[in-house]
């Protein structure tokens, strides 16, 4: 392991470049890993199983379900531990979990089994993924913080564009018989769990530990008190910590519009392949659209970290998010074969130009002190939402044999959503965020 403020011995023609820029590779190499294969994957996965088992929407999207339960008790936990553990140990536990999760998944025979798994799966993607990725990069870049997350974030979107069609066409029942999907899974629950350990050393928690400061700024003189100006307009942040945040409007705003947003990602994601099969598309063309999606997803990340760092993030956060909206609306009125492209184009520019603020936002009005654990127990809201969204989208689907008013619901959802960031002001000190209002809603003096 890497020594405090020694550079990495195989990295000898780079040392002058700031460590953060590594860890924003390392970060999209364990969201390809942790992300693409599972979350990515789902949409072909959910036709393979329903084909193999002969489950419905409804029993499917069950297992996302007791997934997000769980994710509600894990995600404070998980924040919890990566705030003490730190993002290093978090990342190589979480991806161990996984990699077990998928070699128990390729050994399922009945649902229940289905179930476990995924619950498995989930968890260690919870807690050995984005969350720790996402602490990390918020302690090494501040002013450059949506960026660095939002290229980090590419790694989802590379998984996303390569897994679908390369899954497709490696466990397609048709070309290859019902049982090569296990073997598929088993060998990516071998490489997660080998490939955890190299990966999980190159992760660094924080710039301090190796004498840096975020964005690889040098230490700032300390201006005079009388020259110092509130935290909203420093570029020092708030730092507050996670029973602080609970109690503030703005974590109520971002939770909030941060689950309603994620309900189209999820539901997509869950039942894009049943819908798309519905409609006598194949399984190789169900994974071009996902890779489209992604795709154009990717190219809009970094649209999104950009602007992020230069406009309010309340309104980029608004206007991708409302983009999503759009799109499901579109996939569900046209029903051909363009329509579904030009909905993997219109998503992609939403869900991909949210991906940075919506990772980055936290960190703007809550600062690097407790962002783990302020996230993770930000996802208990989100994770009950998620819950239930998929869930009685299934089981709308298996009532009416359409998903045309589940998916338009949730674009109802998901644009309500959207409009809480609106309510959303500047970034404020603690003292100001935790200032008791009156009835009026003015501060009380």
């Amino acid at each position: 392991m890497a020594q405090v403020g020694t550079p990495l011995r195989f990295l000898p023609n780079f040392r002058g470049v700031f460590y953060g820029w590594w860890l924003v590779g390392i970060g999209a190499v364990v969201m390809i890993l942790g992300t693409g294969p599972l979350f990515s994957g789902m949409p072909v996965w959910n036709v393979v199983l329903r084909k193999t088992f002969g489950w419905n929407a409804g029993q499917l999207s069950l297992a996302w379900s007791f997934q997000r339960a769980e994710g509600s008790v894990m995600g404070p936990i998980g924040g919890y531990l990566v705030d003490r553990l730190g993002p290093r140990w978090m990342a190589l536990i979480g991806l161990w979990i996984m990699g077990g999760g998928f070699l128990l998944f390729s050994q399922v025979q009945s649902l229940w089994m289905f179930y476990l798994s995924f619950v498995i799966m989930g968890m260690g993607g919870g807690i050995g993924t984005w969350l720790p990725m996402m602490t990390a990069l918020n302690h090494w870049f501040h002013r450059r913080r949506s960026l660095a997350m939002g290229i980090s974030m590419e790694g989802f979107y590379i998984g996303g564009v390569v897994v679908p069609p390369l899954l497709g066409w490696t466990i397609d029942p048709d070309a290859h018989g019902l049982d090569r999907w296990k073997e598929v899974a088993a060998i990516i629950g071998v490489f997660t769990i080998i490939a955890a350990v190299p990966i999980s050393r190159l992760i660094r928690n924080s710039p301090e530990e190796y004498g840096q400061r975020p964005d690889g700024d040098t230490e700032p003189a300390p201006l005079p008190v009388e020259q110092a100006r509130p935290v909203a307009q420093t570029d020092e942040d708030p730092d507050f910590s996670m029973w602080e945040a609970v109690r503030t409007r703005s974590f109520w705003l971002i939770s909030l519009g941060h689950a309603f947003g994620a309900t189209v990602n999820v539901t997509v994601m869950i039942h894009l392949g049943l819908l798309l099969d519905d409609r006598q598309f194949d399984l190789t063309t169900v994974g071009f659209v996902s890779a489209i999606m992604m795709g154009v997803a990717a190219a809009f990340t970094l649209v999104g970290g950009w602007l992020s760092d230069r406009l309010p993030i309340r309104y980029s956060l608004f206007g991708f998010a409302a983009f999503q909206s759009l799109s499901i609306v579109v996939l569900t009125v046209f029903n051909n074969v363009w329509a579904a492209f030009l909905f993997a184009v219109l998503m992609g520019i939403g869900w991909g130009g949210r991906t940075s603020p919506t990772s980055s936002v936290r960190g703007v009005y809550f600062g690097r002190k407790a962002f783990a654990s302020i996230t993770g127990m930000s996802m208990v809201p989100m994770n009950i939402v998620l819950l239930i969204a998929p869930l009685l989208a299934g089981f709308g689907y298996d009532a009416t044999g359409s998903f045309y008013w589940p998916f338009l619901t949730v674009a109802a959802v998901s644009f309500t959503g959207s409009c809480f960031y609106l309510l959303l002001g500047e970034p404020q000190t603690k003292t100001a965020a935790l200032q008791p209002r009156s009835e009026s809603g003015s501060v009380s003096p």
